[in-house]
């Protein structure tokens, strides 16, 4: 195998997963089809995930405990665990010297996430934030379309069913933060302001919020997410000066209106869309950035800005939030 300070696309790499579950299964099978890439193994208290996910790869191995990954040598290490783990397990790798992908949100709090990204600095460890909706062929369309732009406002919708899955945050935390990360990242700004309005109606956490910004360079925004619609919807729609984009992030379809006359007029057209896989090219950008070919797309920093963001959310909302289900009359 070559030298861990040998760098270049060709450079294989031993990685490994911490968690089992739905996107640690998911970034088990992309892993294992990357050239140039060995799934080591997966890491899960329970041993049916474990087992389940690393199967997906031949010769990977299922492991109870994150420890054992590092004891085999891993360069690297994706953490899709809950989010409650994060701290604990990205501090430990960090230790040991492994670089880390850690799915969104970085970590529970601001101040852990800032303790991650700390000690990933002090270790020369490269740290990567899994904001994987960057990596929509739609989004990167759209961020293309806005380049050299003056944006006046953006409007996000994520809403969809309530998530068979057992989720430890609400949607603030869950969908919402992809959003939030997208705002920053199309407007090149930070959030300055805040102005919540979150509820819970079948869920303990918040299962409904509408959330207003406006960027430090000005820029109006809002994102409108639940998990009480019965179909999925991931929509995003862009006002320039000189353009309107329009985004569907499920169906990967992008339509730009642009050349605004007195008379109400315009033209249309659609733009080009990739078809890569979000994950597959996240998964491929983390790989590049340990093997030092490139920098990482989602540092740690840009992590800790959207969860504090989340957060401010959560810890200022309108009066009319209430922390438990609510009771609907009959």
């Amino acid at each position: 195998m070559p030298s861990s300070k040998q760098t270049g696309e060709e450079r294989m790499l031993r990685l490994g997963v911490v968690g089992g579950g739905v996107m640690g299964r998911n970034h088990a099978r992309v892993l294992s089809e990357l050239p140039n890439v060995e799934l080591v193994g997966v890491a899960d208290p329970d041993a049916g995930r474990a087992s389940q996910a690393a199967g997906q790869a031949e010769g990977a191995e299922a492991f109870s405990d994150h420890r054992e990954l590092v004891a085999r040598k891993v360069d690297a290490v994706v953490i899709a665990a809950p989010t409650h783990l994060h701290h604990e397990i990205a501090l430990d790798l960090i230790e040991s010297g492994v670089h880390l992908l850690v799915e969104k949100p970085i970590a529970t709090t601001v101040e852990q996430g800032r303790e991650i990204v700390t000690a990933a600095a002090r270790n020369g460890v490269t740290l990567v934030v899994g904001h994987v909706e960057r990596f929509n062929p739609a989004v990167q369309a759209v961020k293309q379309a806005l380049a050299g732009e003056e944006i006046l406002s953006i409007g996000i919708t994520r809403v969809g069913p309530f998530p068979p899955r057992m989720s430890d945050v609400g949607v603030v935390i869950d969908l919402a933060v992809h959003d939030i990360d997208l705002i920053r990242w199309f407007t090149g700004s930070e959030i300055a302001e805040v102005q919540p309005q979150i509820s819970s109606v079948i869920a303990e956490r918040e299962d409904i919020a509408l959330l207003q910004f406006r960027t430090a360079n000005g820029v109006l925004a809002h994102i409108n997410t639940n998990w009480l619609t019965p179909f999925k919807a991931r929509t995003v729609q862009v006002a320039t000066r000189d353009k309107y984009v329009m985004a569907d992030l499920l169906t990967r379809t992008v339509t730009e209106c642009f050349g605004f006359q007195k008379d109400g007029s315009y033209g249309m057209r659609h733009l080009s869309v990739g078809h890569t896989e979000p994950l597959r090219a996240e998964l491929t950008a983390f790989c590049d950035a340990v093997r030092g070919v490139k920098q990482p797309a989602v540092t740690g920093e840009e992590g800790v800005a959207s969860l504090e963001i989340a957060i401010r959310c959560l810890a200022d909302p309108h009066p009319a939030f209430r922390r438990g289900p609510r009771k609907v009359a009959s």
